[in-house]
C-alpha cells in the first residue's frame, strides 16, 4: 500500500511542475508582449491567442520531430513516460480483481444460459416444435 501512495504522490509531484514549467512560460511570453503590445491591442488579440498557440505547437510539433522515425521514436518515448505514471495494482488487489471479474463471468454465462433456455422453452410451447 505504501508504494501505491508513493507513486500517487510522484504523479501529483510530476503534474504540478508540468504546471509550473507552463504557468512560468505563459509568464514570460506574457511578459515580452506587455512590453511590445498596446493595452487595448491585447484584449482583442486574447481571444485569438488559444488557437494561434495550438497551431504554433502543431507547427514545432512537425517541424521539430525529423520524419517518420524521429515521429515514431518521440510517440514510443511518450509512452514510455506515460506508462511510468501507471499506478499498477499490487500482487493482493491483481488476485481481487481476478477472482472478481472470474465470477461475474460466470454469473453472465449462467444468466445468458437461462434467458436462452426460456426463450426456447416459449418457442417450443408456441410452435410445438421439438429444436
Amino acid at each position: 500500500m505504501a508504494k501505491r501512495e508513493r507513486q500517487k504522490r510522484s504523479a501529483r509531484q510530476a503534474r504540478a511542475a508540468e504546471r509550473a514549467e507552463l504557468e512560468a512560460k505563459q509568464a514570460t511570453s506574457n511578459a515580452t508582449t506587455d512590453s511590445s503590445k498596446p493595452k487595448k491591442a491585447q484584449k482583442s488579440e486574447s481571444v485569438a491567442q488559444p488557437a494561434a498557440k495550438a497551431n504554433k505547437a502543431s507547427k514545432a510539433k512537425k517541424e521539430g520531430k525529423g520524419g517518420l522515425f524521429g515521429r515514431l521514436g518521440a510517440y514510443l518515448g511518450d509512452v514510455r513516460g506515460e506508462m511510468h505514471r501507471v499506478v499498477w495494482p499490487s500482487k493482493p488487489e491483481l488476485k481481487n480483481y481476478s477472482v472478481a471479474v472470474i465470477a461475474m463471468l460466470i454469473v453472465c454465462g449462467i444468466a445468458v444460459w437461462l434467458v436462452d433456455t426460456g426463450f426456447v422453452a416459449l418457442l417450443v410451447g408456441f410452435t410445438g416444435l421439438r429444436g
